[in-house]
Parts: structure tokens; sequence; C-alpha cells
């Protein structure tokens, strides 16, 4: 799934800023369904929150059925061992969850893979590693530039896009909790116990080229 390249740049990226690294026993699995069984996803979440010696969590890649464990996960463990837990896109089904029933603070983040990306990455870790080692009230500066390619598929050939930030629809001011991540999979969790509430929430939403505006619409009414 994950090229050795792409590992051995990740890899010294977090020993580059002091982390080490260890993985789930079941993380080399992979199924007709790119994963593996409920019972080793399971089994290596909830490894990873009761080791004392594991401070954080990242997904690896994106999951997604990974809406598959909720009904299995301890969810009391989790809330007895809070640490990051950290992912994006189809994640969200997780990190959500994980706030809903413990009122950890999730983060949507990079995965380890995401870490492997060799150019225009830096943008990326430099909020990570604000986020996560030097938390503090800060405003949010937006990416002057962005890619829209398998970097995986070819490292060199990449293609920087000049931005000019976000697009303000309605400008106004709100305050709240942020919940969120992406669209459809946040929609996975609505009347179930794993959805967290919106009351005195500001929401964000991403999705991607599985999605088109109609659904996009629709999964957003």
């Amino acid at each position: 799934m994950i090229s050795a390249e792409t590992r051995s740049i990740a890899n010294r990226r977090f020993a580059e800023m002091g982390l080490t690294i260890s993985f789930g026993a079941h993380v080399e699995e992979s199924d007709e369904f790119v994963s593996t069984t409920i019972e080793h996803r399971i089994s290596d979440l909830h490894a990873a929150f009761a080791d004392p010696g594991v401070d954080g969590v990242l997904t690896v890649i994106g999951g997604h059925n990974s809406n598959q464990l909720l009904p299995f996960i301890d969810w009391d463990l989790i809330a007895a061992n809070p640490k990051v837990f950290c992912g994006y896109s189809d994640i969200t089904a997780l990190t959500c969850a994980m706030h809903a029933h413990t009122g950890l603070i999730t983060y949507s983040g990079p995965h380890y893979s995401t870490f492997g990306m060799e150019r225009h990455f830096e943008h990326t870790q430099a909020r990570f590693v604000e986020t996560l080692f030097a938390p503090a009230r800060r405003e949010v500066d937006h990416a002057t530039s962005w890619t829209d390619d398998a970097w995986f598929l070819d490292q060199a050939d990449r293609i920087e896009r000049p931005t000019d930030g976000p697009w303000v629809l309605k400008p106004g001011e709100a305050a709240g909790r942020l919940i969120g991540g992406n669209l459809c999979t946040l929609s996975l969790l609505q009347g179930t116990e794993h959805m967290p509430t919106l009351d005195s929430s500001v929401l964000f939403i991403e999705d991607d080229y599985l999605s088109f505006p109609e659904n996009f619409d629709r999964d957003l009414t």
C-alpha cells in the first residue's frame, strides 16, 4: 500500500521532530477491501490507547470502512487514557465518535503516510507542530499555494498552484467548538449515538473527487 520511499521520508520527518514511532501488530495486513478484520483493527486501536508508552495515535492512511469499528470500541478505555488521536477524511467517523462518547479533543490532521510527501508539505507540518507541541491561541494563516495531484504515484511530477485564500460567502463572526471532517463520512453518524452534538459548534467540512456538487449540497442539507 505505502511505498518504501514514502515510509522512508515519513520516518525521517518523525525522527527530526524527536518522535519515536511504532506500529500496530496488524498494520501490514490488507484484504480485498484494502483493510483487515474488525477484530484486528480494534485490537490495534485498543493496544495503542492502553499502552502508557504511546502519547499519540496517528492513522496510517484513510479507512473507508472505519465506521465498522464503532460498535466494538471500548469507550471507557479511551476515556481513561486520553491522548492525541489524529487523522482525516474517512477517519472522521472515529474522531467525531470519540469526541461524542468521551469528550476527547481529536485532531483533523495528516496521516502517517502524509508525512511521506516529499514536496509541498511544509505548511502542513508547521501547523501540526504548532498545534500539538506549542498549543496557544493564534490566528490561522492560510497557505499561499495548493496542490491537487496523486503525489504518492510520482513525487517529482507535481504542480503547485497559487491561491488567494478562502472565499467568504457570508461575512460575520461566530464562536464555538470545531466539529466536522469529511461530509459524507460525518453523515454516516447521523441518528446514532456516535454523532457529536452540533449545538454551539462551528462546523468544518470537506469532501473529495468522489463527491459531486449535487451530492455535497444534498449531504449538507
